[in-house]
């Protein structure tokens, strides 16, 4: 029950409060972390293809075993002190591993822009949110760019991270978090990171394999309690999850893109160089920036169907734990 409760809690705050800028972040440490060991991982390791692997590997087991050991001494010290401070700093743990309202927040500012700003500060906020250039979308490119956002961090956001604590705790939630956080800021196959962040992507890859497909098949059952095609959906979702060139994104984003009724992805450029890749979805008709918001709205009718699954998963975990 108390696994349950410091859940709901902490899906709670995230909704209520999103992630203010002003508040100390756990991510953010392990971004600090990542960049330190990262910079001495590479005066260690000579700048060639194995050595950069062997400090991608280096890098990976120093920042899991440390954000995953700090995590559970603070808890274990906090727990001891008193079961009142033990709930309240793990369900805050928790609570700042999901990131469903906060992604729905900076949608929503993109949205905004595009309806009351104009062009350019619309590219301006969808840049904070998305990896590729932003100067020269126009109106269907920033939206297109911003929905597909929503659909891949519903996963990485909030799905993966909330199964992942469901089963193990805060402390897989931190773990999960920080092979996610390397990923995103060493995973890259550009000439700096093509050899480091190997390791950092694999892992991702295989962390994000089961959440991915979860959110999916959550947002094709969550779309119709949202006024959007659940059958078209499961359609594209089961037809075009492989046209992405990630082995897990291509999932939540093809069911959002068959629930909108869009056509999502396509070229995009990326540091300067323009990258071919598949469309996902249907063209039924052109995309706008309403479904932006339609988007969000599909985002946290997954989050909560995501909730009630995490409850029934982590109540089957903890009565198996109790019998053995």
């Amino acid at each position: 029950m108390m696994r349950v409760l410091i859940l709901a809690c902490a899906c709670a705050l995230d909704a209520l409060l999103g992630d203010p800028y002003s508040m100390p972040h756990i991510i953010r440490l392990i971004g600090t972390l990542i960049e330190r060991v990262e910079a001495v991982a590479r005066r260690l390791f000579p700048a060639t293809p194995s050595g950069e692997r062997l400090a991608g590997a280096v890098l990976v087991a120093v920042v899991l075993a440390t954000s995953c050991a700090a995590c559970a001494v603070v808890l274990s010290a906090v727990w001891a002190l008193s079961p009142y401070v033990g709930f309240a700093v793990e369900t805050f743990v928790c609570y700042q591993m999901l990131a469903a309202r906060q992604l729905a927040i900076e949608a929503q500012r993109v949205y905004t822009a595009l309806s009351e700003e104009g062009l350019d500060a619309a590219r301006k906020a969808v840049s904070m949110i998305v990896g590729r250039d932003t100067q020269a979308l126009d109106e269907a490119g920033v939206t297109r760019a911003a929905v597909e956002t929503v659909a891949e961090n519903a996963s990485d956001g909030f799905v993966a991270p909330l199964l992942f604590m469901a089963v193990g705790g805060p402390v897989a939630g931190v773990l999960y978090k920080a092979a996610n956080t390397m990923d995103s800021m060493v995973g890259y196959k550009n000439e700096s990171y093509r050899h480091l962040g190997t390791v950092a992507a694999r892992l991702d890859d295989v962390f994000n394999w089961v959440p991915a497909r979860v959110t999916g098949a959550l947002m094709c059952m969550a779309a119709p309690l949202v006024n959007l095609d659940g059958v078209g959906a499961w359609h594209i979702m089961t037809r075009d999850h492989g046209r992405h060139s990630s082995p897990n994104a291509g999932w939540p984003e093809a069911a959002c893109a068959g629930a909108l009724g869009v056509m999502l992805a396509g070229p995009s450029s990326y540091f300067g160089k323009m990258v071919e890749k598949p469309t996902i979805g249907d063209d039924l008709r052109p995309i706008v920036p309403q479904d932006i918001m339609g988007a969000n709205r599909l985002l946290m009718a997954t989050a909560a169907l995501a909730l009630i699954l995490a409850i029934a998963l982590s109540w089957a975990v903890q009565s198996c734990l109790g019998r053995w």
